[in-house]
């Protein structure tokens, strides 16, 4: 993250201002004559804390800046713009800390969260996912655009223009086919946990599979594909694009990536060997549509001068401010000196509004889903047969509760690679042994026993028994705790659709208690509890992870419990 005051610029270089009288260069010393100069009526100060994503912030700056100086002021006291470049995920992680979100893929910031007033991220996605994460108060105001980057597909030159561009038309149904076929097209992204853009491509990518032909396994396969050239950071993965345009080179290197439409004009502008070409497939991606956030709290007269701000930055002028650092106004029209990529459609079939495009459920699949199919993990997957489990779920077309658990089960495990380890139980009361739990198949690797997982779950049936929630909790704990290994997240995770109901078992006080004696820092085992329905105890459930970590997740609609299971995992701590 690197910050620039006005008043000493070290990052964000802003060009002289020309005063009214005459030209008067600004400087550090000579600022507040400036101000008593342009605005005398104007005392105190109102200190406006604004981030903004790194390529925007020179144009924010400078017309921050510009603003000040003729004389910026709410009721007579003066206003002071402090604008901060910065990378959104970073941001994203203060607010979330600050508001008891969690976001997969994120992480978390160290010491005391110190959030901006304003924020300007590169896309309304982390909005929308902060939502979804768990800030249930995060209501910023604003949010409307003040600038526009188109999410297109980088490709270099040479493999475009056998890929028949510019004339050719593309599609992300298409790139799919290019994806996955025998000879693939060498795709990758920025981490899309991380990235808007590469949330973006991978949300394009994954609607586009799902909808042809092999559905998951085609989504699944865009996934892993994606994953071999995946990056943290925008200028990891264009570092991986061809330096050369010898064939050896170029079989090597990267060969299509998402990336915003100014990440590739400001790639090509250095010049490079081998420059990119800008393909627009359709549908459009959900554009990045830089959100002006004004954040809770910040108190009546930041929210004014943060107002006079929002207008300062949808002037016409801030447009060309905008056209030299490659990017569009928020209608998708650009300023002057705007350098138009070859092939690009025109402003107004560049695609519908980024907002109106974004889906929280579409999202959150999307980050789980690859949080999933790129990490790897060590599981035991523990289900519910109680007899409640027979139950039937209006809204699943009359399947059972224990039919739309094992369905999400089934899906889930379709995302897994072969490096993870899964194990699978099931619980009720009196299983036999004198246990409330059966094993079905020891913890192992999918590479061997992928076909054993998918058999077993396919014979799980529910019985008449009750819900043996604390003792079965307690074995499978012991069980991964035994053979823990250090190289993964050792984990559980269980389904059930009730309270602890076994008399002959242990308490809910002896439970926390052993798990309490018995947890290992050095060998820790998250469990994450997925509650189906309106009979699970929530405060049941949250006694167990308070100890153990992980969490607990409960729906009274079963038929959502899929995207739960998905989102749960995704959430894992790594390295643990």
């Amino acid at each position: 993250m690197s910050a620039g005051r006005h008043r000493n610029r070290t990052n964000i270089h802003v060009a002289s201002v020309a005063a009214a009288v005459g030209v008067l260069v600004v400087t550090a010393g000579g600022y507040f004559g400036y101000r008593q100069l342009a605005a005398p009526r104007c005392s105190g100060s109102v200190e406006l804390a604004v981030a903004v994503a790194t390529e925007l912030a020179p144009a924010v700056d400078s017309a921050a800046t510009e603003w000040e100086n003729a004389g910026a002021a709410v009721g007579g006291t003066c206003v002071e713009v402090s604008v901060t470049a910065s990378e959104p995920v970073g941001i994203a992680a203060t607010v979330a800390a600050k508001h008891g979100a969690i976001l997969p893929g994120v992480g978390q910031v160290s010491g005391a969260a110190v959030g901006p007033d304003v924020w300007v991220p590169d896309s309304s996605a982390w909005l929308l996912r902060l939502k979804g994460g768990g800030a249930s108060e995060f209501n910023p105001g604003n949010g409307a655009s003040i600038a526009r980057s188109p999410v297109v597909v980088g490709v270099p030159e040479p493999i475009a223009s056998q890929l028949g561009w510019p004339e050719q038309e593309f599609t992300w149904s298409a790139l799919v086919g290019q994806v996955n076929n025998d000879e693939p097209l060498k795709a990758g992204t920025v981490n899309p946990t991380q990235d808007a853009a590469g949330l973006s491509g991978l949300l394009a990518l994954s609607a586009a599979a799902a909808a042809g032909e092999g559905g998951q396994a085609a989504t699944v396969g865009a996934l892993r594909a994606l994953s071999t050239s995946s990056a943290d950071r925008r200028q990891e993965l264009l570092a991986k694009f061809p330096t050369s345009s010898d064939p050896t080179t170029m079989a090597r290197s990267l060969g299509a990536a998402a990336l915003s439409e100014e990440d590739l004009l400001s790639y090509n502008a250095r010049n490079p060997a081998v420059p990119l070409a800008a393909l627009y497939p359709t549908p459009a991606a959900t554009p990045l549509d830089y959100p002006y956030a004004v954040l809770p709290g910040v108190g009546s007269a930041k929210a004014a001068a943060a107002r006079m701000l929002f207008d300062v930055l949808t002037t016409a002028s801030f447009k060309d401010r905008l056209a030299s650092l490659s990017l569009r106004g928020p209608d998708g029209t650009w300023g002057a000196g705007f350098s138009v990529p070859e092939g690009a459609p025109s402003p107004a079939a560049d695609g519908a509004s980024a907002t109106g495009d974004l889906d929280l459920l579409a999202v959150e699949r999307a980050v789980s889903s690859w949080s999933i199919a790129t990490q790897s993990g060590r599981m035991l997957c523990v289900i519910d047969v109680s007899g409640s489990m027979r139950e039937p779920v209006a809204s699943a077309n009359g399947m059972s509760r224990q039919q739309v658990t094992l369905d999400a089960a089934g899906r889930g495990l379709h995302l897994f690679d072969d490096s993870w380890q899964i194990g699978l139980w099931e619980f009720s009361t009196n299983l036999g042994n004198g246990r409330d739990y059966r094993r079905l198949v020891e913890i192992g690797p999918l590479s061997s026993q992928r076909s054993e997982l998918e058999a077993a779950l396919t014979q799980i049936r529910p019985t008449r028994g009750d819900t043996g929630l604390f003792d079965t909790v307690l074995a499978a704990y012991e069980a991964v705790q035994e053979d823990w290994d250090q190289g993964q997240v050792n984990s559980i995770v269980l389904f059930t659709d009730g309270k602890n109901d076994d008399d002959n078992g242990i308490s809910q006080q002896q439970l926390v208690a052993e798990l309490e004696r018995i947890k290992d820092p050095e060998r820790p085992v998250q469990v994450v509890l997925i509650g189906i329905g309106a009979d699970v105890s929530k405060a049941e459930l949250e006694s167990i992870t308070k100890v153990t970590g992980g969490g607990s997740f409960i729906t009274e609609d079963p038929t959502k419990i899929g995207d739960i299971f998905l989102n749960a995992i995704a959430l894992r701590e790594t390295g643990s």
